[in-house]
């Protein structure tokens, strides 16, 4: 019998050091020269925004801990003040690389393609004329220089903005010598600025507004000498502490507390590498960080800003091809869908097959007059959604809408309330989930009067109701009638919206209470059928891999001799290839065109093969503290396709493969001797014909 301890702290990996290494791993896809040259610039800004998230949430929340003193670890036993140290030093690596591929690569292929961003130093004076004339039309009048003085305080500096940091000598028409004064990059601004071609000489001759104010400052401080002007940056902490219990209308607190977040406390600052050491300390002493927290940069101090560039330039041979996404045919011969899926399910793989039949789905039932009601959860939509609008028209009709909004879900609370706004003035019913549980589900009910019964028809996504990123994330959207689901969604939305236990459920797993132990319970069986001689194999595709039980499961599994494919885009703690523990379980992250968000579960069960979606991932977050929903793909023609092109497809990639090595690092797959196998493209090529 193994004696091996499996909750052993080495045999996890921390969670908020594999969230770095996810976002190593899109840098590289910015060296990658086989990709086009923009959309490489965008996963150099992809990652920009990505490390910005990080520092606003997981690092504030460690510094948190660290502050009041708290030891609490993870499964890798690491202490908040430990992580942080650790963080430190990648991140600071992470920002490093960052500004050498952007000025060893990105500004050398650029200007290749004649995509210039030009510095001061390439202004000609034709085109220095232009821009002066621009600082003074357009962003002199919008500017608000302040001089620190006792009168003059340092001023709140919003989260995440472009600021400068001005040394000057002399004294002003008061008599004021301070020395420093600070300027704001008016927001209402675009950060760039394309340079018209009769005075650049080029078609796509860009600016920063950063390069436009650091030239002309001194017209901001007359009779005065400028001596230094240097960009800085501050990220805070971002995460909306809210007492669910403690407040009687979630509305309304988080509506109050949103503005907090553009002033919390500090825990990144970020300023060009060229600021004196003086100012810089200044700086850190004035936003309460240390040494540690400063990051100094060779270029731009936002480099997510410099997707723009992607926008304004329309060269289509520097861009991913474009595609039509697929509708499947029994859609396209029979346009009333509620005639569709009474003969069989359809299922949607996304950004592959189009989102469009889900928009025709709420749209039909909005119209139909033979529905009575419409049910279904909001996460992320974005703003003017064809969804929520769909919503609208379905109650302002007269049928009855109810709609879960998760109010809390991170950077979209404030569209969330305003879409909460806006359907409740269009007559729908309108809740905010269950108190200390966030919504995650994707479900959409439909109930439709046939003859003298209803019948119930139900969408189930592993990815948001958001039209715009269902183009660019992949995703599963079931589309059912079958009458076991439609019952089971029915009593999901009657515990969100009511009150009362939780009923048992026919074909779905559910968060907080039965899809944990559905995964154990399963990951236990393929253990118990290797034991008695049969094949035990199991596959999992998701964007996060952090539940320490679901691990040691694994982990057990693996040492029964059960073989574990896991495909796990993000984090993942658990630590393959290990002799004795994990050399069963091989770990894949696919990196590519589009961003991968299905959750895929199978597993062998001798030959009976069980394969379900889900909206959550293997996160102790989500299957304890979330409302999910798990469900079954039953229908034999369509789990194959599933598992041949939603699982083997992706395990047998070596384009945009990388293998998680046991001491936590990343190994980018390589085709060598084999045909290169890009997993997405295969499926352009499958659906998009």
């Amino acid at each position: 019998m193994d004696t091996t301890d499996l909750k052993n702290p080495t045999l996890y990996i921390n969670r908020e050091l594999s969230l770095l290494e996810f976002n190593l791993r899109v840098i590289e896809q910015t060296k990658d020269e086989n990709l086009p040259l923009l959309e490489r610039l965008r996963f150099l800004c992809i990652a920009s925004t990505n490390l910005d998230e990080f520092f606003e949430i997981r690092v504030a929340g460690l510094k948190q801990q660290a502050k009041y003193g708290l030891t609490q670890t993870g499964p890798d036993n690491l202490s908040p003040a430990e992580v942080l140290v650790r963080i430190s030093e990648t991140a600071h690596r992470f920002v490093e690389e960052q500004y050498q591929v952007w000025n060893e690569m990105m500004i050398p292929a650029l200007s290749k393609d004649k995509i210039r961003l030009l510095r001061r130093a390439q202004w000609k004076p034709q085109m220095s004329r232009w821009i002066h004339r621009y600082f003074r039309n357009e962003v002199l009048p919008v500017l608000s220089p302040i001089g620190l003085d006792p009168a003059h305080p340092f001023p709140r500096v919003l989260n995440k903005n472009l600021y400068f940091i001005i040394s000057l000598d002399g004294k002003d028409a008061f008599g004021r010598d301070s020395g420093l004064a600070i300027v704001q990059a008016p927001r209402s601004l675009p950060r760039i600025i394309q340079i018209p071609a009769r005075y650049s000489g080029g078609d796509h001759d860009f600016i920063l507004l950063s390069s436009i104010i650091h030239a002309h400052v001194s017209d901001l401080f007359p009779g005065m000498n400028v001596t230094g002007c240097y960009q800085f940056k501050v990220t805070r902490d971002s995460d909306l502490l809210i007492d669910d219990e403690e407040t009687d209308d979630l509305l309304r607190t988080l509506e109050g507390e949103l503005p907090s977040r553009r002033f919390s406390d500090a825990v990144r600052l970020e300023v060009a590498d060229n600021c004196p050491d003086e100012l810089s300390h200044f700086l850190l002493q004035k936003f309460e960080l240390r040494q540690e927290d400063l990051y100094q940069v060779n270029g731009p101090v936002n480099l997510s800003r410099l997707l723009a560039i992607c926008d304004l330039v329309d060269q289509p041979e520097l861009k991913f091809p474009g595609f039509t996404p697929d509708i499947p045919r029994r859609l396209v011969k029979n346009t009333c869908i509620f005639d569709t899926l009474r003969n069989g399910d359809i299922l949607l793989h996304h950004p592959f097959q189009s989102f469009a039949p889900v928009i025709d789905f709420l749209r039909q039932a909005a119209t139909d007059p033979h529905v009575l009601s419409i049910k279904q959860t909001l996460y992320r939509t974005g703003t003017e959604s064809v969804v929520v609008e769909a919503l609208k028209i379905a109650a302002r009709t007269g049928k009855e809408v109810t709609v879960v909004i998760e109010l809390r879900a991170r950077f979209d609370e404030e569209a969330n309330i305003e879409l909460a706004n806006e359907l409740q003035e269009a007559g729908a019913h309108v809740v905010y989930g269950v108190v200390n549980y966030k919504t995650h589900a994707k479900m959409i009910l439909v109930v439709r009067r046939e003859g003298r019964s209803l019948r119930r028809y139900v969408h189930l996504g592993t990815g948001n109701y958001h039209a715009r990123t269902a183009r660019l994330y992949t995703d599963y959207g079931l589309l059912t009638s079958d009458k076991a689901i439609g019952e089971d969604v029915n009593k999901l939305f009657h515990q969100l919206t009511g009150l009362g236990r939780a009923g048992r459920l026919k074909k779905l797993l559910q968060s907080p209470f039965t899809l944990h132990k559905g995964i154990l319970t399963y990951i236990d069986k393929e253990i118990s059928l290797v034991n008695e001689g049969k094949k035990g194999w199991i596959i999992a595709k998701m964007n996060a891999l952090v539940d320490p039980e679901i691990i040691i499961a694994l982990y057990r599994a693996s040492q029964a001799g059960v073989k574990i494919d896991l495909i796990v885009r993000g984090v993942c703690c658990l630590r393959p290839g290990i002799k004795g523990v994990s050399e069963n379980i091989s770990v894949h992250s696919i990196v590519g065109r589009f961003l991968e968000h299905t959750r895929v579960f199978y597993f062998h069960q001798d030959g009976k093969e069980l394969l379900f979606c889900s909206s959550a991932d293997w996160m102790t977050r989500n299957l304890h503290h979330r409302v999910e929903v798990c469900f079954p793909i039953e229908e034999k023609r369509t789990s194959d396709t599933v598992i041949e092109l939603g699982l083997l497809n992706y395990l047998s990639d070596n384009m945009q493969a990388w293998s998680l090595q046991s001491d936590g690092s990343y190994k980018r797959l390589k085709p060598g001797t084999h045909k290169p196998r890009s997993a997405q493209q295969l499926l352009l090529e499958h659906y998009c014909k």
